[in-house]
């Protein structure tokens, strides 16, 4: 929903103004890109210096108006990147089994990761100086953090790949650049995978030390989600009916997690319904419910909750029958963004459109290619 050249839209700070009313007590952005060499989707918000710092400001201002934080959710897509871009990125050379879409990637010199690092660091500086309440790295979903995790996605043979230690430590350094800029008392979270699905990819085992690497640095929140592109589990794709029965995707995980940290923990995916979030809580499992989709459908949720006007949501996962890209989520994903930008002009949420209307929008902006 950004303005071209990445700035943040008239829609965009319409629709945070719409949700500082929800009811929320945490607000976490979208995607913000460090780098517009490099893009998740063609309208992103890129933050590559303060050109842009009266428009965050008062992004930050809006959302933030009535009691909730915003934090910036702080971005590089990796190989990740659709075709449109120019070049593709990444800690080697493994394309995405989605061809038609992605490209393969050329690998990070040694330079470019310390760029990278430098930039997530001068991106939340930014944020912070510009009102928001904190930053969060994005290092789930199959991003470019989510990446260097992997040992399917990163065959480095360096110091940034091979042992666990060795391709977490791309992601312990962008938090050291940030703290080091930001200081001691500003938030930094970040979003990882409990696992991402995949055969030879992040595992369980493996996120839970990492989560013990971070816990370890200081970091001040840890949302867990899972999945990539080529295994959406985020949006329930990847998970057995009993477990969408129970609605939180990764709620045996979070369990396991608070086993290991007292770090503050945050879990998104699947919940739906207020007695399901409040026995959480109750539980002591977590410290955050993560709610996205929900918000897309119901600007004022969280408010509709506390005062008992709803108890759950329903949530519909759109297809349109053509299974190569149903399974990818894209559809499902962009039908979703619509609904944003339909409040982002002022309208409210059509829960009757048609999933073709996304696809098609897909096609007329070659969001895919």
């Amino acid at each position: 929903m950004a303005d071209r050249g990445g700035q943040p839209s008239k829609g965009i700070l319409k629709l945070y103004d719409r949700w500082s009313q929800s009811g929320a007590g945490l607000i976490i952005s979208g995607n913000v890109m460090v780098d517009s060499r490099t893009l998740g989707e063609k309208y992103n918000v890129i933050i590559e210096d303060e050109s842009s710092m009266d428009l965050l400001k008062e992004w930050a201002r809006l959302a933030q108006q009535n009691g909730a934080a915003l934090w910036m959710q702080i971005n590089h897509p990796g190989r990740q990147a659709p075709k449109f871009n120019k070049e593709i990125v990444a800690p080697s050379a493994v394309r995405l089994s989605h061809r038609a879409f992605f490209n393969t990637p050329r690998p990070l010199t040694e330079n470019e990761i310390w760029d990278i690092i430098e930039r997530f660091g001068n991106t939340a500086l930014i944020a912070k100086k510009a009102g928001f309440s904190g930053v969060q790295i994005h290092g789930a979903h199959g991003y470019l953090v989510s990446q260097f995790l992997s040992s399917n996605t990163n065959q480095r043979e360096d110091q940034w790949g091979g042992s666990l230690e060795n391709r977490a430590k791309f992601a312990i350094e962008i938090y050291r650049n940030m703290r080091q800029k930001v200081g001691a008392d500003f938030p930094i979270g970040i979003k990882i995978n409990s696992a991402d699905f995949q055969r030879g990819a992040f595992t369980e085992e493996e996120s839970l030390l990492v989560i013990d690497m971070l816990s370890a640095e200081g970091i001040d929140m840890i949302e867990v989600s899972g999945g990539t592109y080529e295994k959406a589990a985020m949006m329930g794709l990847a998970h057995k009916e009993s477990t969408l029965q129970r609605e939180a995707y990764f709620a045996d995980f979070i369990v396991k997690a608070r086993k290991r940290t007292t770090t503050p923990l945050m879990l998104t995916g699947g919940f739906r319904t207020v007695s399901v979030m409040a026995e959480a809580i109750k539980n002591n499992e977590l410290d955050f419910i993560g709610l996205a989709r929900p918000f897309a459908l119901n600007p004022q949720i969280v408010k509709d909750f506390f005062e008992e006007k709803i108890s759950t949501i329903h949530i519909p996962y759109i297809k349109i029958g053509i299974k190569a890209i149903d399974k990818m989520a894209f559809i499902d994903t962009l039908w979703y963004a619509l609904q944003l930008e339909r409040m982002g002009n002022g309208k409210e949420p059509n829960l009757k459109m048609s999933p073709w209307k996304p696809f098609r929008r897909a096609i007329k902006e070659n969001i895919f290619g």
